[in-house]
């Protein structure tokens, strides 16, 4: 079992902290590293990535924004680099399903010869909680531009599990997972799921892409943000990754969290009910 320093590289999103609980947990090290972090990692200033890096044997990296930007790869590797340098043995990648920039992510840091673990994972059951859904759902309306194509929404809490598994288990070096839920939903059919768990009525309205678009830049979102939900939305949210996968079993021995457990479980905190 791995037990020398872990650092997590975007140690403050949604895996990041519940991945630092569990390795904390079993008593082992382990730090976060982002922009507010104690030894600050920022993936625009490279400056910041060796001081950030240093005294780590390995590390859970979850790229921000999201590995479709296009100059993800190239900053991957960069990293992979500073990470060899740096005496880091191993790296778990959370990366994306059928995203060509996660792909050529993927590549470059398996090029760079230092163990890998990827996690290819689906669209977060938490984007409806903890993400940008949740203050559409709050107000028992999510308007999205999404159709009738199903999604095996995965719950963040099985990714962390795994990432742990990654982590502390080398049997896991140099394999990729496909995390998925156990079935797949529609966006219509998730909010039904959760309106059914929060005895509210929420309801889902398909909108266009322009509306769509359009009314982030009224919110004031950036323009690179609002460009990347509409590549999300209009190619990768498409058909291609609604089947299920056996990744969460196959590293966790055990089936992956179904999204009614999620929604169950969530709607028990009060938190869809504000």
């Amino acid at each position: 079992m791995q037990t020398s320093e872990i650092v997590l590289v975007g140690g403050s999103g949604k895996t990041g902290g519940r991945i630092i609980k569990r390795l904390e947990e079993r008593g082992l090290t382990v730090r976060a590293a982002s922009r507010s972090s104690a030894r600050p990692f920022d993936w625009e200033d490279r400056s910041t990535w060796r001081d950030a890096l240093e005294g780590a044997s390995s590390a859970y990296v979850a790229f921000q924004p999201d590995l479709a930007v296009a100059w993800a790869a190239e900053a991957i590797e960069a990293l992979a680099r500073v990470a060899v340098e740096c005496g880091l043995e191993h790296i778990v990648l959370l990366s994306g399903r059928g995203e060509e920039g996660a792909q050529r992510s993927e590549a470059a840091l398996k090029a760079s010869g230092i163990d890998t673990t990827i996690l290819r994972a689906s669209w977060f059951c938490q984007n409806f909680s903890e993400g940008a859904f949740l203050e559409q759902i709050l107000a028992g309306r999510l308007q999205l531009p999404a159709g009738e194509v199903s999604e095996p929404f995965i719950d963040a809490d099985d990714i962390a599990d795994a990432a742990v598994a990654a982590l502390t288990h080398p049997s896991h070096r140099n394999k990729t997972y496909e995390l998925t839920g156990p079935r797949a939903l529609t966006f219509r059919q998730a909010v039904a799921e959760i309106a059914r768990a929060t005895g509210r009525p929420i309801e889902y309205e398909q909108v266009s892409m322009a509306d769509f678009t359009g009314g982030l830049a009224a919110a004031g979102l950036p323009q690179g943000l609002i460009n990347l939900l509409e590549e999300l939305f209009g190619q990768v949210l498409d058909g291609r990754n609604a089947s299920t996968m056996g990744g969460v079993a196959e590293i966790l021995g055990r089936p992956a969290t179904d999204f009614s457990q999620y929604a169950r479980r969530t709607a028990a905190t009060g938190l869809w009910s504000a």
